[in-house]
């Protein structure tokens, strides 16, 4: 083990990056705020940059083993500031010109590292800082919307951030107290002579803690409201990058479980029960944001199969973080057409989109085809590595509910993707039939965002083998 600061070098970028990015918009006038917005987006290219650097070489502890140099944190230390990147691009139509343009960078940078923290920590002290650090900046992301849906959003998200906080935190002090130590190899030996019922009550209060940040069942009520009613980049950003660091923060304290404490189980139970729900209240959205919301929710319980037989099976970690890249940029893709086209936001208002803008309406076609798994797409690949992983582990069961999941969550996609394919009431020589005009303009930096996002994700889905390697967590 090692105390070498350099090993934390994308954690410290991302960290200069939103204090310089802040500090700096305080000394700009408002025609030049965008300056930091880029600034932002360079300071998290270069952060995923440098962890692709430090991720090669053996998986290692560091800071007396509180923190996890492997390829899980490899994986999130790159996804997630490139998603923060992609984010501030296909935003910046919707912040540009206001004077909130160097705290939305820097709430970002802020929120991201504490997803960067929580992938990577190894010690339930840190699982409480990165919980935090990657929390609060959402109330304000979320809030800077301006509007009464926001403000409702940004309350709900901080009331359910404190009561699944303290949750987290009640459990973190129990498991700590039965142990005696915090980080997680400690845990790995302690636990197994500690009392069965006090272990589980430690267990549970860190899971719905995380949960919670993954949005997933029972913490999930927060996610449809918030993607509805902040902006759409910060929605773009609480569905896609909080829960990347999280699920890996389960898959870690999943796997130092003793064997008395089923904690497999559980965390199948709530992927299933995230699964369902998020598909069923999405098949009667009409606002297309608080669809993805529900998706997203659902999203969250195909990630956390891997997890939930993480234990018997280590190699599932390999699934895992491959349908965390493949969700990322599907997401993200399906976001910036949104984005792209933001006087659209009920789905009848969709009409006749095909027509007039035959490529972005090509890039939603494919996200929402692939955010379903349907083949051959990206997030098919990483479906089918999740589905043979959870079937090895022993959880036939979830499988199996996560297939007919995937079935019934094309009822939502097609209610979406219909109307694009319809010609619009312009061309019929009657009056539309949707609140937004035929003529809705086009934003052309989200639009460029989403055709090279489509693209990426169309490149990936045809080079992507089915192979998947098994890195291992420390």
């Amino acid at each position: 083990m090692t105390t070498d600061l350099g090993a934390l070098l994308p954690e410290i970028i991302l960290m200069v990056g939103a204090v310089v990015v802040l500090l700096g918009g305080s000394f700009l006038p408002m025609r030049r705020q965008w300056v930091m917005l880029w600034l932002a987006v360079l300071v998290s290219v270069g952060s995923a940059a440098a962890a692709v650097v430090i991720g090669g070489g053996a998986p290692r502890l560091v800071f007396s083993g509180t923190y996890a140099i492997d390829g899980a944190t490899t994986t999130v230390r790159v996804v997630a500031p490139l998603a923060t990147a992609t984010v501030i691009l296909l935003s910046r139509g919707a912040t540009r010109g206001t004077p909130r343009e160097s705290e939305t960078g820097a709430l970002l940078l802020l929120a991201t590292l504490g997803t960067v923290v929580l992938g990577g920590a190894h010690d339930l002290l840190l699982f409480a800082t990165g919980f935090l650090l990657a929390t609060v900046p959402l109330y304000a992301l979320i809030g800077l919307g301006g509007t009464r849906r926001a403000a409702e959003a940004a309350l709900k998200t901080y009331l359910l951030a404190a009561v699944f906080g303290v949750a987290m935190l009640g459990g973190i002090a129990v498991l700590t107290g039965v142990a005696g130590v915090t980080t997680l190899a400690g845990l790995h030996d302690a636990l197994g002579d500690a009392p069965r019922s006090a272990v589980a009550v430690g267990f549970v209060g860190v899971l719905v803690g995380l949960l919670f940040k993954a949005g997933a069942v029972p913490g999930h009520f927060w996610v449809p409201d918030a993607a509805q009613g902040a902006g759409v980049g910060v929605a773009a950003f609480i569905t896609t990058v909080p829960k990347l660091g999280a699920v890996i923060a389960m898959a870690r304290l999943v796997a130092v479980l003793p064997d008395s404490v089923p904690g497999g189980l559980l965390v199948g139970l709530f992927a299933a029960g995230s699964m369902l729900l998020g598909t069923l209240a999405a098949f009667w959205q009409r606002d297309a944001r608080r669809l993805l919301g529900w998706s997203t929710v659902a999203q969250t319980g195909f990630l956390l199969i891997p997890v939930a037989v993480i234990a018997r099976r280590p190699d599932a970690l390999g699934a895992l973080l491959l349908y965390m890249a493949c969700y990322a940029a599907t997401n993200l893709a399906v976001f910036a057409v949104v984005a792209a086209m933001p006087a659209r936001q009920g789905l009848p208002a969709w009409r006749g989109v095909g027509r007039r803008h035959p490529a972005l309406t090509g890039v939603l076609v494919v996200g929402l085809l692939s955010l379903v798994g349907t083949p051959p797409t990206l997030v098919f690949a990483g479906k089918v590595a999740v589905f043979a992983a959870g079937w090895s582990g022993g959880a036939a069961w979830l499988v199996i509910v996560a297939a007919l999941v995937s079935v019934a969550s094309l009822f939502y996609s097609l209610r979406w993707i219909a109307p694009t394919v319809r010609r619009d009431a312009s061309a019929l020589g009657t009056a539309p039939v949707a609140p937004v005009a035929p003529v809705a303009p086009v934003a052309p930096g989200p639009a460029t965002t989403a055709v090279v996002l489509g693209v990426v994700v169309l490149v990936a889905a045809a080079a992507l083998p089915l192979v998947v390697a098994t890195p291992q967590l420390v």
